[in-house]
């Protein structure tokens, strides 16, 4: 590790983008809500926001992968992204709404880089034995985020309103940047991978996730309930006005999932080998398909525990998967196939918002149900893959990973790397 670049300032940059992009989304939300008075314009611009990012993240993660100064072009996708928070504000007061989901849908393309374009640079920050310890306390940024995020978003909404919630987001983002610029720079490994052309990685990361069983199991099912979670968040505005007081209150019940998430996840820490990430995944989306159903009561206290309920399922699901990632992810593409990942389920999140965004104006237990639905299917689409080989030698690396991703990552955009 260069001495220029200690550890706590990679975590403390990461804390700051990821708290303001998990509160991004329901601050959006929220302000979408107060200002064009629509629970459907308010998910469509989070879907806006979210579903490009299947393409900017692979690109994003090869570019990350090939740049002799990793740090400088993460700092300009955080300003980027922020400037363009700022737009869609200004935008839902002054633009058609059309005009404001397009420019959502462009700053989208750079969301990857607040989830995986961080954690993808942590090996140049530390190396050998320390970065198993650094994968530990890079996922807790993950589960501080989650725990922040929302509860700043729906408490900023509450007493100063929706749009400066959007503000606060984007200026915990800008607060990242002089972490971002300074990362260590990388002109071996730069050299190296521009020595192919651009598109000759993207398509061998793609490879990768689609042509490996493991990977491409839990790259399905952690999408898919993904989708279900973007239909939860779709709900949350009207889930707060209707059985907690508020629409603001309702962002709360992110914070009470992370709380839940986080001390499942710790509890995994204890027994790493209790389970295979493998088996954790698709169980991971029953666990969440019960609390969704769960939250169908929509009643005060049933709702709270059915957010616990759902992060008990949805903290060691992305554990996991962090896990099966590192275990089956080549070093050379490793960044771009986390970004990919990340791109992938929060485009996923995106798809979930959007169709039940219309949903819920129409029937808010219809549209939880069939989140459930969906979340049920995500264990079902485990095993519409099958595993053509057996877990080797590396099936105890990946029970190690999950301890050292296990400290509980959970991104409500899904925007876990």
């Amino acid at each position: 590790m260069k001495k220029s670049y200690s550890l706590p300032s990679y975590l403390a940059g990461a804390v700051a983008a990821r708290a303001g992009d998990e509160m991004s989304g329901p601050a959006l939300m929220l302000a979408g809500f107060a200002l064009a008075g629509s629970a459907t314009d308010a998910s469509m611009l989070l879907a806006g926001i979210t579903i490009s990012a299947t393409v900017g993240g692979p690109v994003l993660g090869a570019l990350l992968d090939r740049a002799a100064r990793p740090g400088r072009l993460l700092a300009g996708a955080l300003v980027i992204y922020a400037a363009g928070l700022g737009t869609i504000l200004v935008g839902l007061s002054r633009l058609p709404f059309t005009v404001t989901v397009l420019i959502a849908v462009v700053t989208g393309l750079l969301g990857p880089a607040l989830s995986g374009g961080w954690t993808s640079q942590l090996p140049e920050v530390v190396h050998g034995d320390r970065l198993l310890r650094a994968n530990t306390f890079d996922s807790m940024t993950f589960s501080v985020a989650s725990l922040a995020g929302p509860a700043l978003a729906g408490g900023t909404a509450e007493t100063l309103g929706a749009p400066t919630a959007v503000v606060v987001s984007a200026t915990l983002i800008t607060l990242a940047l002089p972490a971002a610029w300074m990362l260590p720079t990388r002109p071996g490994g730069a050299r190296d991978a521009q020595t192919t052309p651009l598109i000759s990685d993207l398509a061998a990361g793609m490879r990768i996730i689609v042509g490996k069983p493991a990977l491409a199991r839990a790259t399905l099912t952690s999408v898919i309930a993904c989708i279900a979670q973007g239909m939860l968040t779709a709900c949350v505005p009207l889930l707060g006005k209707h059985a907690l007081g508020g629409a603001g209150r309702g962002a709360m019940l992110l914070s009470c999932t992370a709380v839940s998430a986080l001390v499942a996840t710790a509890v995994l820490a204890r027994f790493p080998r209790s389970a295979a990430p493998d088996t954790i995944i698709w169980a991971g989306a029953l666990v969440q398909a019960v609390a969704l159903a769960l939250a169908t009561w929509s009643q005060p206290v049933v709702l709270i525990v059915a957010a616990a309920i759902l992060g008990i399922g949805e903290g060691p699901q992305l554990a996991a998967m962090f896990a099966i990632r590192h275990r089956e992810a080549p070093e050379r593409l490793r960044g771009q196939i986390f970004t990919t990942g990340a791109s992938l389920k929060i485009t996923g999140f995106a798809l979930g918002a959007a169709v039940a965004g219309p949903i819920v104006v129409w029937s808010l237990p219809g549209a939880l149900a069939l989140a459930a639905s969906v979340a049920a299917l995500a264990a079902l689409a485990f095993f519409t893959i099958p595993a053509r080989t057996r877990l080797g030698p590396h099936a105890a690396a990946g029970s190690s990973a999950v301890s050292t991703a296990s400290s509980g990552p959970v991104s409500r955009r899904g925007g876990g790397t």
